[in-house]
């Protein structure tokens, strides 16, 4: 009665906005993955989630099966991943770089669980903001970048990894708390605490305030989250961050979120990897696991079109 296929669908519908987008991941029609869900629902008596909602609403039938799948579709996976190794292609090489000062919660127990099963493969992590780590990759010397900025380059693949908004932090006295989002021409008279990179890299500037022609009162840096955090809360400035590095933070009530702009400001995750390492188990398997991890782990991610 019920089949792995079942629970796939049904963690696509859970990590995507609508059965277009689930459909879209899955490489199947609209259609054919109604069908699917409609036979499913024929079978078990009961429905799996609520029609024409968004983000989709599951039902107690729907929520029983995904909690089914996050047992059983990890376990699957962990046994194709011991077939491959005894298939060969268990030893090899991932350096790697990031360019996210926020991408720790997330990559680390990537790479521990990554560590535990592929034993085999030389791993080392690298931070990507001494130096240039794309075209890095593309020379050889890196295998993954973790990005937000693909730049077109040959021979180089961007697999999305995620979708995320990008907020502005401040104060929770702060005029701008009380608005329902934020303009870039609110910012014209704003102290800005950024991480410590080039303008070119920082959505706030190239999505945000440059289109709008807005430059901030003063930009400051600061290395750590947590700092910028207390310079936001004191009232010494404001900053934007992703939603899931803002998240522990707002949610504590130390800072205020707010959207940028009416229509929010989203940006996705890559892993940038040359064309030949794609096919690599190991590879495959990162991808995979970096993507189970974000979203276990990443409050407000949602699924990336490729």
């Amino acid at each position: 009665m019920l089949e792995l296929r079942h629970l796939k669908t049904l963690t696509a519908l859970r990590e995507a906005d609508s059965l277009v987008e689930a459909a879209e991941r899955l490489h199947l029609t609209q259609s054919a993955l109604s069908h699917q869900f409609k036979e499913l629902e024929e079978r078990l008596g009961m429905p799996l989630f609520i029609r024409k909602t968004k983000p989709v609403r599951f039902t107690s039938a729907g929520l029983r099966l995904l909690q089914l799948a996050d047992n059983v579709l990890p376990q699957l996976r962990g046994a194709e991943r011991d077939m491959a190794r005894l298939a060969g292609g268990t030893a090899g090489r991932l350096h790697m770089a990031i360019e996210c000062h926020s991408c720790f919660q997330w990559l680390m127990p990537t790479i521990d669980q990554f560590r535990d099963a592929w034993p085999e493969v030389e791993l080392d992590l690298a931070s990507g903001f001494s130096f240039a780590p794309l075209p890095a990759l593309a020379r050889g010397d890196l295998d993954l970048v973790v990005t937000s900025d693909p730049v077109e380059l040959v021979g180089i693949t961007y697999v999305p990894l995620f979708t995320y908004e990008a907020l502005l932090a401040v104060a929770n006295q702060h005029p701008l708390a009380a608005k329902a989002f934020v303009q870039p021409e609110d910012l014209a008279r704003e102290i800005l605490i950024t991480y410590p990179v080039e303008r070119d890299r920082l959505d706030i500037f190239t999505r945000f305030l440059e289109p709008a022609d807005v430059e901030p009162a003063q930009v400051r840096t600061s290395e750590l989250t947590v700092m910028m955090m207390q310079l936001v809360a004191s009232g010494r400035g404001v900053c934007c961050l992703p939603n899931w590095a803002l998240h522990e933070y707002s949610a504590r009530g130390y800072v205020t979120a707010k959207r940028l702009g009416e229509k929010s400001l989203y940006a996705t995750l890559y892993a940038a990897i040359r064309a030949d390492m794609l096919d690599a188990p190991f590879m495959r398997d990162f991808l995979l696991t970096a993507k189970d991890t974000s979203f276990a782990t990443l409050a407000g991610v949602s699924a990336a079109k490729p």
